[in-house]
Formats: C-alpha cells, structure tokens, sequence
C-alpha cells in the first residue's frame, strides 16, 4: 500500500516523498484514514513506528481544506508532548510534511526565554506544539486561547503522567471546547491511560499495533552481568571492538551522564551528554552534533529516551537499567528505526538484577547473556536484598565551630585549611581519574576481539571466554589525560 490509496492530498505526498516515504507503516496505515474520519483514537504503539507521521499528516490535511475559511490567530490543533526533545521532533515533522502549505505552525517550551514565544504567539499560529508546564504559563500571561481548537493530540500519554503532569493536562483540556477531535498516543496502556481517555475522548477507536510493551522484533538484545566498577572498561572496549560510530548510552543519575562523557573524551572518544540539569541551547547542540556525526556516542537520561529520533543510531547501551521496565522498551526503540536493524546492550550489575527481572516479565522474554571478560557471578546470582540499589545513607550534618581561639577548623586542623589541599599529603592524591588508569598497571594484558553470547545462561570464566587476542592500539601504560 502507498500513501496515495490512503486519500492523502497532492502537496502532502509530495512532502513525503521528499522526505523518503512512499509506503505506510502498519500505525499510520490504520489511523490516518481514521482521523480524517474525523473518529477519536487511542493508539498502542512503539517508538519508531512512524506514529508522529500518522497524526501530524491528518491535521494538516484538515487545516489545510479549512484554512481558506478562518481568519482567527488562535490555534485550531494543539499537540503535547512531555519533553522539549520530543515537541521539537513533532515541531520538524509539520515543517517537514507541511512544506507546501500555507500554515503556521510553532513550538513552545521551557529552557527557553518566554518573550519570544509570546511574540511569535501574537502574530498567529495554526498549530501548537508545547509542553504542559510551558503552555500554562503562556496561558496564565494571557498569551494562549485555545477556545478555537479543533484538534488535541497527547503523545507520548504514559509518559506525561509518569512525569506528573496530569493536572496539568486536565488544566489544559478544560480550556479546550468540549466538541473537538482527540487522538492519544501511548507505549503502554495503564489503567491511568485508561481513566484518561474516558475523560477526554469519545468513542475513541483503539489501535495496537504491537503488543504492549514488546520490543521491536529487529532489535538484537542481550545482557552484560558486571560489576560497576568495570562498566567503564567494558564499554570502551565494545565501542572499540565493535568499532560503534553512532551510540546512545543511557545512564540514571544526572551527575553519571556527565562523567561517563567525559571518560569517553579522555579516551579519544567523541561524546557529549544530554540531561535535565542542561540548558536546552546545551541540549539543542549535543542532539544537533550527535545527528550530524560530530559525536559518535551520546550520553543521556531518561528524559532523552522518547524525544531523540535519529535514523542511524546502531547501538543503545543501557550503562544503568531503568527502574521502570517500561523505560527499558522506550530506550532501545532508539534504535532499529526507519526499517533498520539494531542492536540494544544491557549492563546488569547485583543492584540491577531486580530490574532486569522486571523487564524479562512485561518482554515475556529472557535476556541472552553475553560471556565477556569481565562477567560476574556475583551480578548474574543476586537475589534478595543483594539483587537492588542500597538505600541512600543521609548526608551527615555539618559540625560548626564555636568560633573561639584560632578561626575556623576543617577536618580536625585547628586554625585554618587542612594541609592536604594545598601541599603536602592529600586523600585525594590516589584518586583514579575517569579514563583507563592504574586498575591495569603491570604487564601487557592478552586482550580479544569480541564478545559470544549465549543463550543457556551458563557462567563463564574470563580467561576462557573474554575478549581474545592482543588490542591492537591500547596498551596498559596510560595517564590520567588518555589512552597512552
């Protein structure tokens, strides 16, 4: 089947074939006649399974025909989205499929100055991309009436509810007018989604196109069992060996992101992060470098996993597992898009293997295990207590002088700094910096080429089944400042 058999008008095929796409995905093959039906629908569907197109080309083919007949500034479509990566992505794909009509359409998030956003709102839009919480305050100013809108699109549903923004929407919504089209889109279908749509759509139309939370068929998948303190050497070593020159590594906390990049730099490696402590212009250009091949690797939380769309990304690294096995399917849909193949790695050391346990049920599937060097027992065995995170221990309160006798004292020297900071002995002389360091000091390691897998689940030995072979370029006399 071809676009054209779906009832799409001229200047919208011509748009996607410029862009590459002459034949439907299964999602977009079932909603786009539905929508423009004017039908409500709930759709079921994976990242990477083409669902931006499937609302983004009814709306403008709707507006297009009624555009001649209204004169209003206010947008007649609204879509939000959760993340300021994800509305972007929405914001390129009108821009793209629209390219030959006379609509305008802009995008509005946070990170961002908010006068020019009320600026370009003032002048007129047909479609509206946003951000709850952005929108909001763009509403609170006065700068958004949605009294006009006929279309309302919630992508990425399950999301925004995880991320809290249910009021919000329900905020929103209720400045909407109640006689309008609605279409949601979401990976998963919880009972949240659920309640949701009864709220706010009528007589949706349900659309799965797989079913829930089951990875994408073309992604090869297996399990790494490691400890955490070699994460750092197993991944450049699969990057080297494998010789990765597009890679999505995801991570959990902020601070991570941010020192694996890093790492990766010390090793001659390209590699910028991307998270929610970044300004966006910082998270724009890390995004901009990574598609354009500037960066082979990017680093990034959750925040990233739903908003980066990248056709060639050929390897997701996931450095932490999620403590959300649904974030696991949204992480690894990074790859294998556009009808590519790809690959999705997973790290499991013992605090992980409650998650990974949690990800083999909603898969239905397990794992494959890689046998590598660096395999652990420990990790592949942890149950119980052993097998999640140790629980944060308070930061211990700060004592404070009395202030009598010789100024303030720091880590027991009575009158002024520590000496270990300024000369002499210091606790922090020893520490290893974040690129391959003492931990292999000594004689020339025997290094290999690869990795095997299995799929029995058996241990493996490193001497037996590591990487083989003598590494080519990487030899053990390294500073802290790079490989050699």
């Amino acid at each position: 089947m071809e676009f054209k058999s779906l009832g799409i008008i001229e200047p919208i095929l011509v748009a996607l074939k410029n862009e590459g796409y002459t034949e439907p995905t299964p999602i977009q093959e079932k909603t786009i006649p539905l929508l423009l039906k004017d039908n409500d629908v709930i759709g079921i569907a994976q990242t990477g399974t083409g669902k931006t197109a499937a609302f983004v080309v009814p709306i403008l083919q709707k507006l297009h025909k009624k555009s001649a007949k209204t004169e209003s500034k206010s947008p007649k479509a609204l879509v939000l989205a959760p993340t300021r990566e994800l509305a972007a992505q929405i914001s390129e794909s009108f821009n793209s499929y629209g390219d030959l009509l006379n609509l305008k359409h802009s995008v509005v998030y946070g990170g961002v100055g908010i006068l020019p956003q009320i600026r370009t709102l003032k002048y007129g839009v047909d479609i509206l991309i946003a951000t709850p919480g952005r929108l909001l305050d763009l509403m609170s100013q006065g700068a958004v009436n949605l009294k006009k809108i006929e279309f309302l699109v919630l992508d990425e549903a399950d999301r925004m509810l995880d991320m809290g923004f249910l009021r919000d929407i329900e905020k929103i919504v209720s400045k909407s007018p109640s006689e309008k089209q609605s279409l949601f889109f979401s990976a998963t279908m919880s009972n949240q989604i659920t309640d949701l749509t009864r709220k706010f759509l009528k007589n949706p139309i349900r659309i799965e196109i797989t079913p829930q939370s089951t990875p994408v068929e073309k992604i090869e998948q297996c399990v790494f069992y490691i400890d955490k303190e070699n994460k750092n050497e197993l991944l450049l070593d699969l990057i080297e060996q494998e010789k990765m020159s597009c890679v999505l590594v995801f991570v959990g906390p902020k601070y991570r992101a941010d020192k694996i990049a890093m790492m990766l730099r010390r090793n001659n490696i390209m590699a910028d992060s991307i998270h929610g402590n970044k300004s966006q212009i910082q998270r724009t250009r890390a995004l901009a470098d990574f598609k354009r091949g500037r960066i082979n690797v990017l680093v990034a939380t959750d925040i990233a996993a739903r908003g980066i769309d990248v056709d060639n990304i050929s390897h997701v690294i996931n450095y932490d597992l999620p403590n959300e096995p649904e974030n696991y399917i949204h992480r690894i849909g990074r790859t294998a898009r556009a009808g590519n193949d790809g690959v999705a790695y997973s790290f499991c050391s013992a605090e992980d293997r409650n998650y990974l346990n949690q990800i083999e049920r909603i898969t239905k599937k397990r794992t494959p295990q890689a046998e590598h060097k660096y395999h652990s027992i420990k990790a592949k065995n942890a149950e119980g207590i052993h097998a999640k995170p140790k629980p944060r221990q308070p930061r211990p309160s700060r004592k404070v002088s009395s202030g009598y006798g010789g100024g303030k004292s720091h880590s027991g020297a009575s009158g002024g700094r520590s000496s270990s900071k300024f000369g002499g002995s210091s606790s922090n002389s020893g520490r290893v910096r974040a690129g391959r360091t003492s931990s292999r000091s000594g004689d020339s390691e025997s290094r290999g080429s690869g990795y095997r897998r299995s799929s029995s689940g058996g241990s493996s030995s490193s001497s037996k089944d590591g990487f083989r072979g003598s590494r080519g370029g990487r030899k053990n006399n390294r500073n802290s400042n790079g490989r050699r």
